[in-house]
């Protein structure tokens, strides 16, 4: 129950500044929406400090992905990829989908079928995701602690930065703010030792679903993310209720099925959204799988522990992301326009 709360909590400040809706998540594919950039940017930045302080504490220790490089990497452009077409994440499927969004739920079902199809084919694909370059931070390159203290917090100042620039470039409300300082509060929560002891995480619950309905516990994938899949999927049902409490609360539940930019680029048809939801859900979990988390679990909380692993997977991540909403949108976009001018 308590990781429900936690859960629940998660889901609350998301929807609360949009940052689970495909309009804003899509919006920053063809960079019409800064906000996923700037709340992620903040976020890090002063999840930097507060995990600096936790260290400093005695609360907290390190929890980093392996820099499993082939993984990280091709994994982050496939999940790039998966985000820009599904226009949710794995933490904010959930949410989306207690809101009555019909394409998250499509979404949720290629992710698991993505998920299972990493799951059978692990025992070939993981001798391939190395060299294990193993579980570096920062602060294990940087061995002098005045040194690294001043390091860490010039670039915790340096994505805080970047996040107010951004503001500054396209003003968008402060709503955002106000999500990614409880997204690095409730982060440093959980990863104290005296409450979870274990940072965010999201994508791990799909791959122990899937395997859970399928029957395959015995698979040599299951050791590798039972734990963490159990954890996880308790806390995205918190978030699927946060997204359903507060969309009847404020009489905006409604089942629908095409969102409101998909149909500006794409036109009005479900068959089409579900089909790309259906290949985005798919590409975005096993391009997870294939690097080792998300972007709750690697990118904003391994970015808050400065793990190479984690900034190697970012820059995947947005790099794919980007150039996908250029061509998916933008140029598909204004291909169909020109069809249906012809047509008329």
């Amino acid at each position: 129950m308590e990781l429900v709360l936690w859960g629940f909590l998660f889901g609350a400040i998301l929807q609360f500044a949009r940052l689970n809706c495909f309009d804003t998540i899509a919006g920053m594919a063809v960079l019409k929406d800064f906000s996923i950039a700037k709340t992620i940017s903040f976020t890090i930045g002063l999840g930097i400090l507060l995990f600096q302080a936790e260290m400093q504490l005695g609360w907290v220790d390190y929890h980093i992905k392996s820099f499993l490089l082939t993984g990280v990497i091709v994994g982050g452009l496939i999940f790039g990829v998966g985000m820009a077409l599904l226009g949710y994440c794995p933490g904010t499927v959930a949410i989306s989908l207690g809101q009555g969004r019909l394409d998250a739920l499509v979404g949720v079902i290629g992710g698991l079928c993505g998920s299972l199809v990493f799951a059978a084919l692990y025992p070939v694909l993981a001798p391939m995701l190395g060299p294990d370059l193993g579980k570096i931070s920062l602060r294990h390159l940087v061995h002098n602690p005045e040194l690294y203290g001043m390091v860490s917090t010039a670039l915790a100042l340096l994505f805080m930065g970047i996040a107010l620039a951004l503001q500054r470039l396209q003003r968008q409300g402060w709503r955002w703010l106000y999500a990614a300082v409880g997204l690095a509060l409730l982060n440093a929560l959980l990863t104290a030792s005296w409450a979870t002891g274990r940072p965010m995480g999201a994508s791990s619950a799909f791959p122990f679903a899937a395997m859970v309905l399928s029957g395959m516990e015995g698979a040599a994938y299951w050791h590798k993310i039972a734990s963490a899949g159990a954890w996880e999927l308790q806390f995205l049902f918190g978030a699927l209720l946060a997204g359903f409490a507060f969309a009847v609360s404020g009489r905006r539940f409604q089942i629908s099925s095409v969102p409101e930019l998909w149909a500006r680029y794409h036109g009005n048809a479900p068959g089409k959204r579900f089909f790309w939801a259906f290949v985005g859900g798919f590409l975005l979990l096993f391009g997870a799988r294939t690097a080792g988390g998300c972007t709750s679990g690697h990118i904003i909380s391994g970015g808050m522990q400065l793990a190479l692993s984690s900034l190697a997977f970012a820059g995947a991540v947005f790099a794919s992301f980007l150039v996908t909403g250029y061509y998916f949108y933008r140029v598909r976009g204004r291909q169909t326009l020109g069809a249906v001018l012809n047509i008329n």
